[in-house]
């Protein structure tokens, strides 16, 4: 399982996403460009230490994150537009979960890309969560389903 971040424009998201990865032993991509410099302090003060624990690989583009995804896996859109309730999504172990940029989520090349698409079911009149909040419910499911809380992880 991997979390995708596709051009993250929030520096504090990301790097609650890191700290999300670093602590639940999934691995971060981070498609760039992003909306903030790396070394932005607000990506520290999110992430605090857990990015020495933090498995993330920075891909420059988008072409060079699809080059560099594994054949076996399936990417996984959260987004708003899809009828797909993720809590009915059947997910995989070799699954990337992506995630759209909080200001516009994907372009279309990059949803038509995605093997699956899932949703939060919400209530009427609003429009979307935290992206960061979005993941962690999310992925806490797929982990769930695919027995990805597993003892070598526990305390």
């Amino acid at each position: 399982m991997r979390l995708a971040l596709f051009e993250p424009d929030i520096p504090q998201n990301a790097g609650t996403l890191i700290r999300l990865g670093a602590c639940l032993g999934v691995a971060v991509d981070i498609i760039e460009p992003c909306g903030f410099r790396w070394s932005d302090r607000d990506l520290k003060r999110a992430s605090l230490d857990y990015g020495a624990l933090a498995d993330v690989t920075r891909h420059d583009s988008w072409a060079h994150f699809t080059a560099a995804r594994p054949a076996a896996s399936r990417l996984i859109l959260l987004t708003t537009k899809s009828h797909n309730n993720f809590v009915d999504f059947r997910f995989a172990p070799t699954d990337i979960l992506l995630l759209g940029r909080e200001s516009a989520g994907v372009p279309d090349e990059v949803h038509e890309a995605a093997d699956g698409r899932v949703t939060i079911p919400m209530r009427a009149g609003a429009r979307s969560l935290n992206v960061a909040i979005a993941a962690a419910m999310v992925l806490g499911e797929a982990l769930r389903q695919t027995n990805g809380f597993t003892a070598d992880k526990q305390r």
